[in-house]
């Protein structure tokens, strides 16, 4: 990945993008099912993931290619890179800023059909540590999956 990339907090102008990202991946993923619309996306991260969460974005040469939300409660509750800027590094990034913020601990659920992010968390020493069948708004089987610092 370029030297251009930067890690940096979102500023409001920046949430149209990140639920762009994130809707854009609800479309191209034909396993997920939408089950709001876009705008209810547009809305939630507005009003809610701005405003309760940590919220950072991955910049580089001046466009946001992806972002991460963390909660109080120690989870990655999002983490999404845009098409176009995935296998750029983008991710690790992000999940190394993670690891800075949240400490000796980081938390996270991904869908059990999502293999991408599963090898990609594993790859960044990640474990399974718990499994759904589907407790979830969207119905799907989910898994937590934990990093512990050594």
């Amino acid at each position: 990945m370029s030297t251009e990339l930067k890690i940096r907090n979102a500023r409001s102008q920046d949430v149209s993008i990140c639920s762009a990202i994130l809707n854009r991946w609800i479309d191209e993923t034909d396993w997920m099912p939408r089950v709001h619309s876009e705008k209810q996306v547009v809305d939630f991260y507005n009003n809610t993931v701005f405003q309760s969460h940590k919220l950072f974005v991955a910049e580089t040469a001046g466009k946001i290619g992806g972002f991460m939300a963390l909660g109080d409660d120690g989870l990655v509750n999002a983490l999404y890179v845009g098409d176009g800027f995935r296998r750029r590094g983008i991710g690790g990034h992000l999940i190394a800023r993670a690891k800075k913020e949240l400490g000796e601990q980081v938390q996270l659920w991904t869908f059990q059909a999502n293999k991408h992010a599963q090898r990609f968390y594993l790859r960044h020493g990640f474990v399974e540590i718990n499994r759904t069948d589907g407790d979830n708004e969207e119905g799907l089987p989910d898994m937590l999956m934990e990093w512990r610092e050594p």
